[in-house]
């Protein structure tokens, strides 16, 4: 009874696809995938499109997991393009459209590189020029240039250029404020970073100065967190400064013309909290 009751339904499907059974996967076959969104072709070398579910969820997973371990630098840049857009990202651009030395920056696409700066060359500088104080901070700090991340998730190709050349000038930043590389200087350094470009992902980085030690913690709010509100604001955006043709000049001086006072010296401040630490424990000591 069963196999005659079947017969009507596989007839009436034999004669609309005569070359097909009423089988599942003849049925499976014959639908076509339209209610699955296809993904659009990638804008950019290495570009990954993301729909907003895929980016909310980028964006919570590498926030979460880099604040966990901030030394994964790979977490960090994914949850700073996850964030990034569409108004932040477009905001940056859009400063640097406004001003002559960002437009030339957009226009030239230049990049920064060991190879791009001429790294011995910068070490033959003088003492007091941006370029010998940018190499001596990297030496000091053990860092390369060649270790930051390509954009992945930024969908307008000119924006992602934004993002990829904010990351290779954070060094810059570094050398320009004199901040380490220690997790107290990077906290700094991204308070200043996020009343400059106001990327949502320096300003979240910020809530990293729970992990801090209590002492750490203390300083970063009397001391490091005023100064970069206060210099992050009133200064000049650093996204628009053509580091490359600034290698030659004094330090100071473009300090003062981007109104950015450097902080209380953090590395020699933590120096010697370590020798008065060692100092008290050798008078305890028996």
């Amino acid at each position: 009874m069963e196999v005659a009751l079947r017969r009507p339904a596989a007839a009436i499907c034999r004669r609309i696809h005569p070359q097909r059974s009423l089988t599942a996967a003849a049925i499976a076959s014959s639908r076509p995938y339209s209610s699955r969104p296809s993904r659009p072709p990638p804008n950019y070398p290495g570009h990954v499109p993301l729909n907003t579910i895929e980016r909310a969820a980028l964006a919570i997973g590498s926030g979460v997991m880099s604040f966990l371990n901030p030394r994964r630098g790979d977490l960090i840049a994914a949850f700073a393009e996850a964030t990034a857009t569409p108004y932040f990202i477009h905001r940056l651009r859009d400063a640097m459209l406004a001003s002559p030395t960002g437009r030339r920056i957009l226009r030239d696409r230049p990049r920064i590189t060991s190879t791009t700066l001429n790294l011995p060359y910068l070490r033959s500088l003088p003492s007091g020029t941006v370029g010998h104080t940018y190499i001596a901070w990297l030496d000091r700090e053990g860092v390369s240039p060649d270790t930051r991340s390509a954009v992945r998730y930024i969908d307008d190709e000119e924006c992602a250029y934004v993002m990829q050349r904010y990351r290779e000038c954070h060094d810059f930043y570094h050398a320009l404020t004199g901040l380490p590389v220690v997790r107290e200087g990077e906290v700094a350094l991204k308070a200043f970073e996020f009343a400059n470009t106001l990327l949502p992902m320096t300003g979240l980085s910020v809530f990293a100065a729970a992990t801090l030690k209590p002492s750490e913690r203390a300083r970063f709010v009397d001391t490091y967190l005023p100064w970069a509100v206060r210099n992050g604001l009133r200064s000049k955006e650093v996204i628009n400064v053509y580091w490359e043709e600034e290698l030659e000049r004094d330090v100071h001086d473009l300090r003062r013309e981007l109104g950015v006072e450097p902080p209380p010296d953090l590395r020699e401040i933590r120096r010697k909290e370590r020798e008065e630490r060692k100092r008290a424990k050798q008078k305890t000591a028996p």
